[in-house]
Formats: C-alpha cells, structure tokens, sequence
C-alpha cells in the first residue's frame, strides 16, 4: 500500500521548485540543519530543582523532521550521525565517534531517526499546519525517541527503575516544554507564509 504525500511541507515551499535551483537549496538546507541540530544538542538549561541539564537536541530533531519533510529530514539527521561517527563533536557535550554511540545514547540516536521520518510523513500529510495535530505528531516522534533510547540504555543499567531514572525522569518537564514550543512553531510559521503570499 502506498503512502499518500499530497501537501508540501515548509521545504518545499520556501525557495527555488525545481531545477538546478532546487538541489542548491536542498544542499544548503541540509548543512543548515546539521548545524542547527549541533547547535541545538549544545545549547542546555537547567530547570528548578533537576540537576540533569535539559538540551535542545529533540526539539531540532522534531522541528527538523517537520519542517523538511521525510527525505530531507531524513539525509539531514544520517548526515549530522554520520559527522558525529566520524569524530565531529555535533552531540551534546563535545562527545563524538563510533565509541560514543554505541553507548549509553545510542538507543535515542536511532530514535531520532524513527521520529524524523515520523514528523517528516505527517507533516506531508498536513498536520503541520494545525497545532493539535502537530502535538500529536510531537507525542509519537518523542515516543520514537525514548523507546529504542530505554531499551538500549537498559543494556547499561541493573534494573529498569534505573533506566527510567537515568533515561527519562529527569527530562520528562524539559520535553513537555520543548514538544509545545516545536507544535506551535510550524502552525504559525504556516500562518505568517500563507499571509506573505495573500
């Protein structure tokens, strides 16, 4: 059964349409993504009361896959993997390399995977233009990152409460905050395009 991608996502619409013009932009959508998700894994902030820093890494991820679409989105985040595998420090706190991601995180590197193609598909099926369905989208591309993320991280711990405790207690406030900001960002950002054009 084939999946049914009938409405652009923001990529697809800002900018060159086709051509040589078109490929140019793509490129340099994703060398911008790549650095935006550096630049996100990097920035941290620490909420009252957690000791656990809280970084942007999932909210560029979720953002990026909704925004770019599923292709895009998904040679961005396997380009900025495989910048990390070979020793760039993209990830958060200058970690890098093939020795890195096998460990600990690397259960929520491949979620990030899962969770752009998920954003990337629904927001060709026109959820991005409507916050709650985009919260929805949200909620599942999450999901897609802690599940493979617990179940590798299980790996590294004595029993499951300490998988959760290191894996997810710690961000659950962080990930709310970031999943609202990303369910409203592309509903109004698909608001302000539609008033450029009228």
């Amino acid at each position: 059964m084939a999946i049914t991608m009938n409405k652009p996502v923001l990529a697809d619409v800002l900018g060159a349409t086709e051509g040589t013009a078109l490929r140019i932009k793509q490129a340099a959508l994703v060398v911008l993504g790549i650095v935006a998700l550096t630049a996100m894994a990097k920035a941290k902030f620490f909420l009252p009361g957690n000791p656990v820093p809280v970084t942007l890494g999932t909210f560029g991820v979720l953002t990026i896959g909704a925004a770019y679409g599923p292709r895009l989105g998904l040679v961005t985040i396997l380009g900025y993997l495989a910048l990390g595998a070979a020793g760039a420090t993209v990830f958060a706190g200058d970690k890098a390399g093939i020795t890195y991601m096998m460990g600990g995180t690397g259960g929520y590197l491949v979620g990030y995977v899962l969770a752009t193609l998920a954003l990337g598909f629904a927001a060709a099926r026109g959820w991005d233009r409507n916050i709650g369905k985009m919260a929805l989208a949200m909620l599942v591309g999450n999901a897609l990152i802690y599940v493979p993320g617990l179940l590798w991280l299980n790996g590294f711990a004595e029993s499951w409460a300490q998988t959760l405790e290191w894996g997810i207690t710690p961000f659950l406030i962080g990930d709310a905050l970031k999943l609202a900001l990303a369910a409203l960002l592309l509903p109004t950002v698909w608001k302000l395009v539609g008033k450029a054009r009228t």
